[in-house]
């Protein structure tokens, strides 16, 4: 049996983070993963998603170039080129992240992982090891729902194996990767359609939000199909047809994409020889301080059904090595405030509550709201004018900022340095004596009265 100080189920950006801080402390660690470094965001999730965004940005700078005097003429869009030079990307990133864990003497063991005992663990040859410490970072996959003719379709993994753009496309879900996804495939040429389970995208995000979203993407060509879960999927690869329980159907898509929902990947570690605790939705229990109910043995991520972002497992993973061997015991990660970006079309950036959740949290102290909506100088020498919005949402006499809200181009850079403002616990009128940068789009986040 090979022993460790610290061992890692899982490569993803949590366990990455959580085993390369650990070793620059000194720990001895092991990491094992059957796949691609990087796990969901590095390999099908928000990097080659980027990579994707940003063709489909380029779409829109196409039809937006003759406003601004060029002509341009595109002729056509290779998906396959795009395909091609994404996965290239992905794949020297896969390398970037090996040769930081042979940097960092991390052993990295191409396997699988299960419990065999409390912080035992055994990998697919039956080779054991054991550590004072475990991390489980295993992420989680998207969710296939169980109905007639589901498997004809694709979950956001399948869709980076897309070797072209298909005619017509449907997208189950409301959430990020619903937008996200819709977004890319309507801006490169594809008819989109949504099937939302409820009335509205992004449940959870501020209204404001999710109503101008739903505006733009109908603008930009893309059908919303509201109170549509569907009940079965019938046809044939290429040509489906969704059937929905009030009789409703949909026809004619060459591509299913679900986007409902994800699972944590905890069925085959073992976890009950661990003495460790999952929930009713097979996540893995955690404290405040990533603690779960087995001793030394901790969970980061999407594993643990909470926030399911990438910079939250980083943040939770870099904090969590820090407490357990860098000395500082109060280490760990706040999940109250937690900044974030939708690279929708427009793009959304957020942190904060929702004014909703913060009418909820805070009932009874005051409540005021700043909001603004404005067409972007980008569009002013065109006839096409969407708007940006945004939404400041203050608690109590001295206006504090509890909830910061932008949709519209560039939401997604600029919300970076408002976290900042928030997590120092800024005041609006913090924001009023900021000086303004004209002429920008941020400038009207410290200009709303």
């Amino acid at each position: 049996m090979r022993k460790f100080d610290l061992i890692v189920l899982g490569g993803g950006s949590g366990g990455l983070a959580a085993a390369q801080r650990a070793a620059e402390y000194g720990a001895r660690v092991a990491l094992l993963e059957p796949g691609r470094l990087g796990g969901t965001c590095v390999n099908v999730g928000c990097v080659p998603k980027k990579v994707m965004w940003y063709a489909a940005e380029l779409a829109g700078g196409f039809e937006r170039a003759s406003d601004y005097g060029f002509d341009v003429r595109v002729v056509g869009h290779d998906w396959a080129r795009l395909k091609a030079g994404r996965d290239a990307y992905v794949q020297r990133l896969n390398g970037i992240y090996q040769r930081n864990l042979d940097r960092k003497s991390i052993a990295t063991i191409r396997s699988a992982g299960r419990f065999s005992g409390p912080r035992e663990i055994v990998d697919a040859n039956g080779d054991a090891y054991a550590a004072e410490h475990v991390v489980i970072a295993t992420g989680g996959y998207p969710v296939v729902p169980p109905l007639p003719g589901a498997d004809l379709g694709i979950t956001s993994d399948g869709f980076f194996e897309l070797g072209h753009r298909p005619r017509r496309v449907a997208i189950v879900g409301s959430g990020y990767v619903a937008v996200e996804l819709g977004g890319v495939f309507n801006a490169l040429g594809a008819d989109t359609v949504l099937f939302v389970r409820g009335e509205r995208l992004l449940r959870g995000f501020d209204s404001l939000l999710a109503e101008q979203l739903a505006k733009q993407m109908r603008a930009a060509g893309i059908e919303i199909v509201t109170h549509a879960l569907p009940s079965a999927v019938r046809g044939a690869p290429g040509d489906l047809t969704l059937e929905m329980p009030d009789g409703r159907h949909f026809s004619g898509f060459e591509t299913l994409l679900w986007a409902i929902s994800r699972t944590p990947r905890t069925a085959s570690l073992g976890l009950e020889r661990a003495g460790v605790e999952i929930d009713a939705a097979a996540a893995v229990v955690v404290d405040a301080f990533q603690n779960t109910s087995a001793e030394r043995t901790y969970a980061i991520g999407d594993v643990t059904g909470r926030a399911l972002l990438t910079p939250v497992a980083i943040a939770a993973g870099r904090r969590l090595a820090d407490r357990v061997f860098g000395g500082r015991p109060e280490r760990r990660l706040s999940y109250d405030l937690l900044p974030t970006a939708v690279f929708s079309h427009p793009p959304i950036g957020t942190v904060g509550l929702s004014e909703a959740a913060a009418r909820e949290r805070f009932a009874g102290e005051p409540i005021k709201v700043y909001q603004t909506e404005f067409v972007p100088m980008y569009y002013a020498l065109g006839d096409v004018k969407p708007q940006t919005a945004m939404k400041l949402v203050t608690v109590g006499a001295d206006e504090k900022i509890v909830g910061c809200h932008v949709i519209g181009p560039g939401a997604d850079e600029m919300i970076q340095g408002f976290a900042v403002a928030l997590t120092m616990g800024a005041r609006k009128r913090d924001f009023d004596d900021t000086l303004a940068i004209h002429p920008t789009s941020a400038e009207e986040m410290v200009t709303m009265r």
